[in-house]
């Protein structure tokens, strides 16, 4: 698919157009349990990404994970690029060995971006920030300095302050991962002398908060706001989805903030 296919398509259509992408195959293995649950529970953010950065050629997705939002932009027709501080590439060979994304392993808490200044057209940085062990402002310049002048980035993270953290904070309960797990007995990734803990929430967000972030990369026409948190789901099964249909009635209580701003 080329990107000129979708550049009059609406939010809506290019949501349906991925749905058939999904159910070709192509997209990822759908016999694929885990994968299959994060793209139905992602499927709205990865189509209003879709949807903004449909004129927006090439694309470098920082801290792709498992690479879904990098294979729908791929299919949708954009030239992608992937950076992240582990080498997934063996762990999801259908994603980023079978297609032509180009993968770089990069800490870009400390790293600078392993491309030149105005390559990219877009940037996407989907729930990672969170992951950070350190100061984020490093990033966000690499970012900005890759990013062509008129160029798109796109931020999402979780919102510290939603109904999920509220709840489980009046309930005795931490908003972050297994104490023991993941913070008591969790051993850290070294790196230039560094000490770094990526497979845990280290910092969640408020929406002023990553306003901030984007101003602090000089970013401009900046637009933040609260991530619906619906999940896709076929059947009888919808009716689970009544009680998030409830909670994103108060957009202050989603679970994650969005947020796109341009060079």
């Amino acid at each position: 698919m080329n990107i000129k296919e979708t550049q009059g398509l609406g939010r809506k259509e290019i949501f349906q157009l991925a749905l058939k992408v999904r159910e070709s195959g192509t997209l990822y293995d759908l016999n694929n349990k885990a994968q299959e649950s994060n793209f139905c529970g992602s499927i709205d953010r990865f189509c209003w990404i879709a949807y903004e950065f449909k004129n927006q050629e090439k694309i470098l997705d920082v801290g792709p994970g498992p690479g879904l939002l990098s294979s729908l932009l791929y299919e949708l027709g954009h030239k992608c690029f992937a950076i992240d501080i582990v080498d997934n590439r063996e762990v999801y060979p259908g994603i980023f060995l079978k297609k032509d994304i180009e993968f770089k392993q990069c800490n870009v808490e400390v790293d600078s971006i392993p491309y030149p200044n105005d390559y990219f057209d877009g940037v996407v940085c989907c729930q990672v920030l969170e992951h950070f062990s350190h100061s984020h402002l490093h990033a966000i310049k690499e970012m900005y300095r890759v990013l062509k002048p008129g160029g798109i980035i796109e931020l999402d993270v979780p919102n510290v302050v939603s109904f999920r953290n509220r709840s489980r904070i009046l309930r005795g309960k931490n908003i972050t991962y297994d104490y023991e797990t993941h913070y008591l007995y969790s051993d850290p990734i070294s790196y230039k002398n560094q000490s770094f803990y990526p497979d845990r929430h280290n910092r969640e967000f408020t929406i002023k908060e990553l306003k901030i972030l984007l101003e602090a990369g000089n970013f401009k026409n900046i637009n933040c706001t609260f991530l619906k948190s619906r999940r896709y789901r076929m059947g009888l099964s919808r009716i689970r989805s009544l009680g998030t249909m409830l909670k994103d009635m108060v957009p202050s209580l989603r679970k994650s903030l969005i947020g796109f701003a341009e060079k």
